[in-house]
């Protein structure tokens, strides 16, 4: 082979190593899915189901139109005026709440970007879009003065979001690739219309709270239902979800080789319990303000745990070699 021959396979063999070696900033990403992603996954689930925490201390202080427009807090300030008191540093806290969670976001997604997760990335990347999403909507719901149904789906979207993370935290956890189903069909089913028992139970909630008086600011219109008759609408749900859970905490018992899946299970009755006893004290006391909070949590806990179990019914699928190295350790 001649020099000048010699000196362009040299030179193609360069720029092909240059194309597939990562960039500066690409080498500064995790390699692997490890503790900083599992980290953060954590830190997205509870991020998410904190700021519902301080979302409904807005609602519940009354405190929704504390700063009267958005993103600004008054048309000529971006934070809040003396003049606005504590209802004015509740709303903007809440609004500050919503850029830690885009940080935490960004964070999420860049820990995954290098692995090869596809499950990751799409779930960090909707979580990142569904706050985006959640900006805009409280943006309108303040712009239209505290609507019942905006407010409702504005609370949708934060359940929505806690479901994401904690599908995030599960998957952060498990290898990647495809899955199948380790446990009977019966058991799945089970499970999935305890799901769908938990989404109604959530959403009948929403529409009890939109004809109550913590529905927003106390010049909000509410949305005409008789909150007498929808408390017992939304216990109805509510006591067909525990009862499911039940049945499914005993499948799960029965089901071999599944401790984790009893755990997620346990959990989710363990929340319902903490639920319909806050749900029955707060109605029996005048829906004070901390117990119904307390309540909101609950309720976007339940989901994340519903999920949990969800994302537990089904085991990565082993290649020979996986399953060879998991008997050898185990």
């Amino acid at each position: 082979m001649s020099a000048p021959q010699t000196s362009a396979r040299s030179a193609e063999t360069a720029t092909t190593d240059r194309a597939s070696r990562p960039s500066t900033i690409a080498r500064l990403m995790p390699a692997r899915v490890g503790r900083p992603a599992r980290v953060l996954a954590w830190l997205v689930l509870i991020s998410n189901v904190v700021i519902v925490g301080t979302g409904g201390l807005v609602r519940l202080t009354g405190s929704g139109m504390g700063c009267e427009t958005w993103p600004y807090c008054t048309p000529d300030s971006l934070v809040p005026t003396q003049e606005l008191g504590i209802h004015g540093v509740i709303e903007f806290g809440n609004r500050t709440l919503t850029g830690v969670l885009v940080v935490i976001a960004l964070l999420a997604f860049l820990a995954v970007v290098r692995p090869p997760r596809r499950d990751l990335r799409a779930l960090t990347l909707a979580n990142g879009l569904g706050i985006i999403l959640q900006a805009v909507v409280g943006g309108v719901v303040v712009w239209l003065h505290l609507p019942p149904t905006l407010v409702g789906i504005h609370f949708v979207i934060s359940a929505a979001l806690v479901a994401n993370g904690a599908a995030l935290v599960a998957r952060a956890y498990a290898p990647g690739g495809p899955r199948q189903l380790t446990v009977s069909r019966g058991f799945a089913g089970l499970a999935h219309a305890t799901s769908a028992a938990v989404a109604v139970t959530v959403l009948v909630g929403i529409l009890l709270t939109g004809s109550g008086p913590h529905a927003g600011d106390n010049l909000a219109a509410r949305n005409g239902l008789d909150p007498v008759l929808w408390q017992h609408i939304h216990s109805w749900p509510a006591y067909l979800t525990f009862a499911l859970t039940v049945l499914l905490l005993i499948g799960a018992w029965r089901t071999p080789d599944r401790q984790r899946l009893r755990l997620w299970v346990g959990l989710l009755l363990g929340v319902e319990i903490l639920q319909i006893a806050v749900g029955l004290w707060q109605a029996r006391t005048g829906l004070p303000i901390a117990l119904v909070n307390i309540h909101m949590v609950l309720a976007v806990s339940l989901v994340a745990a519903m999920t949990a179990v969800i994302m537990h019914l089904k085991r990565p699928v082993l290649s020979q070699g996986e399953a060879e190295r998991s008997t050898a350790i185990s």
